[in-house]
Formats: structure tokens, C-alpha cells, sequence
């Protein structure tokens, strides 16, 4: 059997899954594979299909434990292919952070370096119990960028960001938890299942409800405290959307209501 890419994109009705496929590299990422994430989350939200994002593993073995550090001493080793490197991580973090569409990081295993990046980038995080976190800027002599940094202190508050990120420890599921850098919890043989239930109740709901509300919460993330002009045309414009008349109408009528918007 050929082996697909070592990171490729699954359509199934209104759900997508973006596959990290590298088991025997843990699912570590590539820089072409960055490159290759920024294009197809382009296809994402370019196709209207679509209406939930999930990334995972191929497999149980692992979420993404980081960068391949083969290329520490190619690309990285120096500041100007650095720069070059963490450009093509910026950009598919932030293409990802502002995707109009819902994403669940499903975690299984290692979610370190980089692949805890991408999972601070997405909506959700749901793990299973077999779930293992960190951030090691520290182990590698390196500083951590300022988005993927917002993205943390956003979810775990300052003190914990600086746990995980001056210790470089490991961090279990059950702490990552309590901590509040993981959403959901889930037995091993529970996290498939729970996790596309989940996505299928988003992509039921009315869409453009759903994603004026992914706007307007990174408003808020972004410091904004009033409602600016264009987030009160974003409120406005869905009361003349067809999808609020199907709202009403099926509520009305004790039904379930089939929302067009997409």
C-alpha cells in the first residue's frame, strides 16, 4: 500500500480532517509540510462545503511531537533560514487562528512544540488520556513567538504559560486539563467518536451564526470592548439571512430547522 502524504486532507459531508502522517516520526513537522498546511487550510475555507475542521494524527501514536529536528541543523541553523522557517509557521498558525470556520485539535499522545502551536491555534482542544503537552523553547536555546504565546496565556493565564514554558516539563492530560489548555477529556477508545459527534452538532447548526460568533469572540480576544461598526453590520445582516427565517419558522413549528447558509 502507497502511502499518502505526510499531510493530507479528508472531505466526509460538511466535516474535513486535516491528517498529520508521519507515525514513525511521531508526526513531526516538516517545513514543506507547513507549507503544505498553509494551502490546504486555504482549500478549507475556500470550499463551502465545508463547515468543520478537525486535525489529528493518522493514528493513536501521536498529535504532532514538534518540529523534525533533522532540520534544526539545515534550514534552522542559521537566523536568516530561520526566519525563513518560523515566516511558513506564522503564516499557516495565523491562516489557522483566523479560519472562518470552527477547528478541533483531536489529541492523542504527544502534542509538544509545535504541534502544541497548532493546537492553540484552533477552536478546540479535545485529548484522550494518553495525551502528553509541552512547549521546550527552553531545551532548545529559543524563544517563543508572540502569537503562539497569546494563544497559550489566552487559554492557561500568565503564571501557567510560564510553567510550561520556562520548565519545558511534559505535561499529562489530567493536568493539562485543570490547567485549561485541553477542552475535553476522553477515554482512549471514546476521543474518535466524541470528537466527530461533536463536529456534526456545529455543522448542524445555522453557519452563519456560528462564524459571526468566532468573529466577534476574537474581537474580544484582541482587546475590544465596544462594538465597532463592521461587528454591528455582522449582527444586523443576520436578521434578513434566510436562515434566521428558518430559525424562527422551525421553532415555531416544533421542528428541526434546515439551515441553507454555508
Amino acid at each position: 500500500m502507497v502511502k499518502k502524504y505526510d499531510l493530507y486532507l479528508a472531505k466526509d459531508g460538511a466535516i474535513a480532517t486535516l491528517f498529520f502522517n508521519r507515525p514513525e516520526k511521531r508526526n513531526a513537522l516538516t517545513f514543506d509540510m507547513w507549507k503544505k498546511m498553509d494551502e490546504l487550510l486555504g482549500e478549507v475555507e475556500q470550499d463551502r462545503n465545508i463547515k468543520v475542521l478537525i486535525l489529528r494524527g493518522i493514528d493513536e501514536t501521536s498529535f504532532a511531537a514538534g518540529a523534525d529536528i533533522s532540520e534544526f541543523k539545515t534550514l534552522r541553523y542559521s537566523a536568516e533560514g530561520a526566519n525563513t522557517y518560523n515566516q511558513a509557521t506564522l503564516k499557516a498558525e495565523e491562516k489557522l487562528a483566523r479560519l472562518s470556520k470552527p477547528t478541533i485539535a483531536m489529541i492523542q499522545s504527544y502534542c509538544v512544540g509545535g504541534g502544541c502551536e497548532l493546537a492553540l491555534a484552533c477552536d478546540f482542544r479535545f485529548a484522550d488520556t494518553t495525551g502528553m503537552f509541552g512547549i521546550t523553547p527552553a531545551k532548545l536555546g529559543l524563544i517563543y513567538n508572540l502569537p503562539g504565546t497569546k494563544n497559550l496565556v489566552d487559554l492557561v493565564g500568565p503564571s501557567n504559560a510560564k510553567d510550561i514554558l520556562f520548565s519545558g516539563r511534559i505535561i499529562k492530560a489530567d493536568e493539562a486539563y485543570h490547567m485549561r489548555l485541553i477542552d475535553r477529556l476522553y477515554e482512549p477508545e471514546k476521543i474518535i467518536e466524541r470528537t466527530y459527534e461533536y463536529a456534526e452538532l456545529i455543522a448542524k447548526n445555522a453557519q452563519m451564526s456560528v462564524r459571526g460568533s468566532k468573529t466577534i469572540i476574537q474581537e474580544v480576544l484582541n482587546g475590544e470592548i465596544k462594538e465597532q461598526d463592521e461587528v454591528a453590520r455582522l449582527v444586523l445582516s443576520s436578521f434578513e439571512s434566510e436562515d434566521y427565517k428558518e430559525g424562527v419558522s422551525a421553532f415555531l413549528e416544533k421542528r428541526k430547522p434546515k439551515f441553507t447558509y454555508s
